[in-house]
């Protein structure tokens, strides 16, 4: 972690702070879990800001930076620690408009709102953030095996995502990433059906889109299943979404732009007319958020680099029909993608 703060610090200008708020930003660069804290840096210097009930955790989790226990208002210790300083920047994007203000009367320096700083240097993983990952990874994977035998008809969506929840956490993961998207029959059109009270019935497609967080890092997959066989039609559409998917995935090199790479999946979907219902993008990165940079869409202009963790995910939409998405995490490595997500994608057909 010290040397993440070096290289922010060589960012920095001469008599230019940075105050970082972000949580997970301040995760990032500290190391620190706890629910308060502040990380504030200028070229030379580097500071860990908590109050009084964390002043021992700060010490375990934070050696490589200076710890000070800050004044009932954050503030007055930045505006004591940074006298002299000509801008103070600041994370725009977490920063509300009534604390800059405040933070502003506080400082003779200019205070300057600034954008992904921290989160470029996050876009790359180290060995330990990959590791990290992988297990949250292999904790969805056996959730996810294990709890197939759970979905059966009668089964409400919300009982599936609780089993997941649980199976999950007996694993080993310390949260769930977000809401599960549990989506069955028409639901499945839903890119975004969290998991509701319907209950799941006989021939019906599922598509479950679930995660684990380990020691702060998140993972991503979606798989869709069959409960009994049902719509021919529908595992038309799996297989095309299958075939989009896996071609995407021989396609991810380091070198490759987001837009190449989601372009070749989009590009089979639309061929076979189903375009118009594959509406999002492909994939994103995965790490400290479960979202977060870099992007594969059509707008992505991000260059793969080595070490990036990204989902690829096609999906296709049908109102009142259903829908299919299929979701692998994986790392970019200097000969292709890695598969990080390793439940089978052929269609698993239940009960």
């Amino acid at each position: 972690m010290e040397k993440r703060v070096e290289k922010i610090q060589a960012e920095l200008a001469p008599f230019q702070w940075f105050f970082v708020t972000d949580p997970k930003n301040v995760r990032y660069l500290s190391g620190f879990t706890g629910t308060s804290g502040y990380v504030l840096l200028n070229q030379s210097e580097a500071y860990f800001l908590t109050d009084f009930r964390y002043a021992e955790q700060a010490k375990l989790q934070c050696p490589h930076l200076e710890i000070v226990i800050h004044k009932p208002i954050v503030f007055d210790s930045v505006a004591e620690l940074t006298k002299g300083a000509k801008t103070l920047l600041v994370e725009a994007s977490n920063l509300t408009w009534e604390n800059y203000q405040k933070l502003q009367e506080k400082l003779a320096s200019a205070v300057t709102g600034t954008k992904d700083i921290v989160e470029k240097l996050r876009i790359v993983k180290d060995q330990k953030e990959i590791a990290l990952i992988e297990e949250a990874a292999r904790i969805t994977d056996e959730a996810f095996l294990e709890v197939c035998d759970f979905i059966k008809p009668g089964v409400r969506e919300k009982d599936i995502a609780r089993e997941l929840e649980f199976a999950m956490k007996r694993k080993g993961a310390s949260q769930v990433a977000f809401d599960f998207i549990v989506a069955s029959g028409e639901r499945g059109a839903l890119p975004h059906g969290v998991a509701s009270e319907k209950t799941i019935k006989a021939g019906e497609f599922v598509t479950l889109d679930i995660g684990a967080v380990y020691e702060g890092y998140h993972s991503d997959m979606t798989r869709t299943v069959a409960v009994g066989y049902g719509d021919g039609f529908l595992k038309e559409i799996y297989e095309i979404v299958l075939k989009a998917q896996e071609e995407a995935l021989k396609a991810v090199k380091v070198g490759k732009s987001g837009f190449e790479i989601d372009k070749i999946a989009r590009d089979i979907i639309t061929d076979l007319g189903y375009g118009d219902n594959f509406g999002h993008g492909l994939g994103h990165g995965v790490g400290l958020d479960i979202h977060e940079q870099p992007r594969i869409s059509p707008q992505a202009d991000t260059i793969l680099e080595e070490n990036m963790i990204i989902t690829i995910e096609p999906g296709i939409y049908l109102p009142q029909k259903g829908g299919v998405r299929i979701e692998d995490l994986v790392v970019v490595e200097a000969e292709g993608a890695r598969r990080l997500s390793l439940s089978s994608k052929e269609l698993i057909v239940l009960c």
